[in-house]
């Protein structure tokens, strides 16, 4: 791995890369901010086109690396910082719970509440990758009940990812009242990272405005 810690991180407020944004203060990341502005197609231009074909962030170059996809930038972040023990090691016995659910969340959870929400046929549960919503949705909420984060006592950055997504989820009313999830949500709000994370985001808009 590159000997220096410091990464670019690509980013947008009020977007997927919110999260990652969080994982920055939670880590103390070194890194410099590229900040993008989706209403004004920045995502779309040729120069970051060239790191992510996709037009999405969030986005991480470290050394002559980039990374994309948001389970692979939480990762690969995270991995950088060892020290915080966000992400179990290979022979801890949460490291394949752990895995599962950074994969489910992509594989899995956004597409079925992506396609509900749109109303979109998954194709059957032979055809779809999630099988169907109200197993997705089951898993889920069996796997919070315990509480009080994703793998139980442990804090991962697998609670990043989830607890982000799920706070703008349920923000745009994209899933079904839970208490669970609202617990999960609130718990994840208190943390000083994400508050950190929410004003430096704030202040970012602010400047764009006019005026």
């Amino acid at each position: 791995m590159h000997s220096d810690r410091r990464v670019t991180f690509y980013h947008a407020p009020r977007s997927r890369s919110a999260g990652v944004r969080i994982l920055v203060e939670e880590l103390g990341a070194e890194h410099d901010l590229v900040a993008l502005d989706l209403q004004a197609g920045q995502q779309r231009e040729p120069a970051y086109l060239a790191i992510n074909p996709m037009g999405k962030v969030p986005a991480l170059r470290h050394g002559d690396a980039l990374i994309t996809e948001q389970a692979a930038v939480y990762l690969y972040l995270a991995e950088l910082y060892p020290e915080h023990g966000l992400v179990p090691p290979v022979g801890d016995a949460l490291r394949g719970p752990f895995l599962r659910w950074m994969v489910f969340y992509g594989s899995c959870f956004e597409p079925a509440v992506v396609d509900r929400a749109l109303k979109r046929d998954s194709g059957g549960r032979s055809m779809s990758p999630y099988g169907d919503y109200a197993s997705v949705m089951q898993a889920l909420i069996q796997q919070l009940t315990p509480g009080p984060w994703l793998l139980g006592e442990r804090f991962t950055v697998a609670d990043v990812l989830w607890g982000s997504a799920l706070g703008w989820m349920q923000a745009f009313k994209l899933l079904p009242e839970s208490p669970e999830i609202r617990r999960y949500v609130a718990r994840f709000g208190e943390r000083p990272a994400v508050r950190r994370a929410a004003a430096l985001d704030e202040a970012l808009i602010a400047a764009r405005k006019p005026g």
